[in-house]
């Protein structure tokens, strides 16, 4: 049979029946139908991932990061069914330098924490690129003995352009672990720009990971990155670099003693820890075990989720103000008229502002 013939035979349809071998008119291909999307049942949903069901959680959190208006809609019903269950844990944000071992530290930190018994959840922040907006999401493939863990997860999520790295979504996805019944949950960042600020906002305790040779690192250092640690960890701490580390955390140590604290009665310190020994660690959770005792007794920690609540709050209405005006067609073309008599220099960039907004 001619082959253009045998792929329309495939293609085409008549009456339901594929077309034939003599050449015949094969008719006009019956209009596709569009997939009818299923109804999701959101209290089903959230009754498994609070059972601690792994594939539910995983298609909650895909449901929460889907830009469906008909699943953002269904991902608000069901972080209102899980919202009860929620703040049982311990956030914890990691940062550190690029090379300072994050993903190492991480897995060896949780891979411990999950041999203790506790359920442990890492949200990984992956870099986006932002000219295609792919995504590496190499997290899992660097993490392999901790995702063998049954009472671990693992999620890496694109950072999709959002500001500073985070996925805007990572509150929410927080949230839906919380209620799975994850105790510790452990979020980092692709270590640039403002994703400290950011993560800081969402996190109890924030852990800043850096190497050996403070004395150089510390001139490049920002004073205020190193004001939003709660802890610092002098990574890779073994072999011929114990000694210099041992160094490094005492020089830590004092610039920390007079840097404001990232949290109101804590002060913060540093410790010497190398993953790949596994030495360190214990006195890592221990550290951050206090912190909670400390802050809980303080009653800041309460004061600050609240913060961070009420902050995010008002994050979401800016951006929503921003992209209700930007989906305005109107806006879109008084913005595009007004750039250009900027660029010809016929008005200001302040005049331009208040002319768009004068007639809005």
């Amino acid at each position: 049979m001619d082959k253009r013939l045998e792929q329309q035979s495939a293609l085409f349809v008549m009456d339901g029946v594929k077309g034939g071998h003599d050449g015949m008119n094969y008719g006009k291909p019956k209009k596709f139908r569009k997939k009818q999307q299923t109804t999701l049942d959101v209290v089903t949903l959230a009754e498994e991932v609070k059972a601690g069901n792994r594939i539910s959680l995983s298609k909650a959190i895909t449901l929460i990061e889907s830009s469906n208006a008909m699943h953002k809609e269904q991902a608000q019903s069901l972080l209102q069914e899980l919202l009860p269950y929620t703040g049982n844990s311990i956030r914890i944000g990691i940062t550190g330098v690029p090379g300072a071992g994050k993903s190492s530290f991480i897995e060896a930190f949780g891979s411990m924490l999950c041999d203790m018994g506790k359920k442990v959840a890492v949200l990984a922040i992956d870099p986006s690129s932002s000219i295609s907006g792919g995504s590496i999401l190499g997290d899992k493939t660097r993490m392999e003995e901790l995702v063998r863990k049954s009472n671990s997860f693992v999620r890496p999520s694109p950072s999709a352009g959002t500001l500073g790295g985070v996925h805007k979504k990572t509150r929410e996805t927080m949230l839906v672990c919380e209620a799975a019944g994850y105790d510790v949950i452990l979020i980092e960042t692709v270590g640039v720009g403002q994703s400290e600020t950011y993560v800081r906002g969402m996190v109890d305790f924030f852990l800043l990971l850096v190497l050996t040779g403070a004395g150089d690192e510390l001139q490049g250092m920002k004073k205020g990155i190193m004001e939003l640690a709660d802890g610092i960890i002098v990574h890779k701490s073994d072999g011929d670099n114990v000694r210099p580390a041992r160094k490094t955390v005492q020089e830590y140590k004092q610039i920390l003693h007079f840097l404001q604290p990232a949290t109101p009665g804590w002060m913060s310190t540093a410790l010497a820890v190398s993953s790949h020994a596994k030495t360190g660690l214990q006195e890592t959770w221990q550290m951050i075990q206090q912190f909670e005792e400390q802050v809980q007794a303080s009653n800041y920690w309460l004061i600050r989720r609240n913060a961070q609540t009420r902050d995010w709050f008002h994050a979401m209405i800016m951006d929503h103000l921003l992209d209700s005006f930007y989906q305005n067609a109107d806006n879109k073309m008084q913005v595009s008229q007004l750039e250009n008599a900027i660029l010809q220099g016929k008005l200001t960039v302040t005049q331009g502002v208040e002319q768009l907004f004068k007639n809005n």
